[in-house]
């Protein structure tokens, strides 16, 4: 029997499910007090979070706690994977863009000094770090977010936690973590919402493990000097991504994978984004175009 636990974490809708005896219902009840903790330690919108101090603390070699190393290296790997198209050391160009608070709270149009645009060419080769001593040393000028990063992270660690429980599926604002089948050995169905019409399921996957995530500008945009904005940075330019694409949707054995792949495709657009997945053929993928088109990677038919 499936349970359901909805939730309000990390600035967005959570959702996570069991699918086993009613006594499992108690660890899903756990759920949202471990978001809120992983949230104490790494949201760049708490001033006095762990993330927070860490950026406040330039040019020290910083002792870190398990959760923020473990979210770091996470960014180290997404870095790798992506190429550089997805970095930890966007945080100043997402300010100068006007994200400089909780979505919820930002302002929908924004009238800003002009300022020097911000150039972002990735700096995570000037951050040390060493695993001996757990530690982070920033140099001044350079400053870390890890929010879709972290937010993968946290759905697969639920999804992982709840396992020792039940199958189970943890949905974190679009980034969705599978622990295994469920207990009658079928899929989990995960609908994929139409961004042109959010109360539509574009499609419907069925995926028995791993990841998906899906990003985009659908949700997340404003209007900075009545210049369209969003949350997704190009690190070539230091600017909301200029992109064909209004959404992407990707599968991939994890959803820390998933969620960097996402973003990476997101910000080539879809010719370059497609040549970028022909590299990796455990991933599949749904793009959907700003003039309303949508394709998908052969390996997604086995999804749908």
């Amino acid at each position: 029997m499936l349970h359901k636990k909805s939730f309000h974490a990390m600035g967005c809708q959570m959702q996570a499910l069991v699918d086993g005896d009613f006594i499992h219902t108690r660890a899903l009840d756990e759920v949202p007090g471990w978001f809120e903790g992983w949230e104490q330690v790494l949201s760049r919108f708490r001033p006095e979070s762990e993330l927070s101090r860490l950026n406040r603390e330039p040019g020290w070699s910083t002792p870190v706690s398990q959760t923020l190393w473990d979210v770091f290296l996470a960014s180290i790997a997404a870095e790798t994977l992506t190429g550089g198209l997805v970095t930890p050391t966007v945080y100043d160009a997402l300010i100068q863009a006007g994200y400089d608070r909780s979505f919820e709270t930002l302002p929908r149009q924004q009238i800003l000094p002009n300022r020097p645009m911000w150039s972002a060419v990735s700096a995570l080769e000037k951050i040390l770090w060493d695993a001996a001593t757990q530690t982070i040393c920033i140099p001044p000028g350079i400053h870390l977010d890890l929010g879709g990063v972290a937010k993968g992270w946290a759905a697969h660690q639920a999804a992982q936690k709840l396992s020792a429980f039940a199958p189970a599926l943890v949905d974190a604002a679009g980034d969705v973590s599978i622990s295994g089948p469920q207990t009658s050995g079928k899929a989990w169905p995960v609908g994929i919402a139409d961004p042109f019409d959010p109360s539509k399921n574009l499609v419907v996957l069925h995926l028995s493990g791993g990841g998906v995530a899906t990003s985009g500008r659908d949700r997340r945009n404003w209007t900075q000097n009545a210049q369209p904005r969003h949350h997704i940075i190009d690190p070539r330019s230091g600017q909301p991504a200029q992109t064909d694409l209004l959404t992407v949707t990707i599968v991939a054995p994890s959803v820390m994978e998933a969620e960097a792949a996402a973003k990476a495709v997101f910000i080539l657009g879809s010719y370059a984004g497609l040549e970028w997945l022909a590299q990796y053929p455990e991933m599949a993928a749904l793009l959907v175009l700003q003039d309303g088109r949508w394709l998908f990677t052969e390996p997604m038919q086995a999804y749908l």
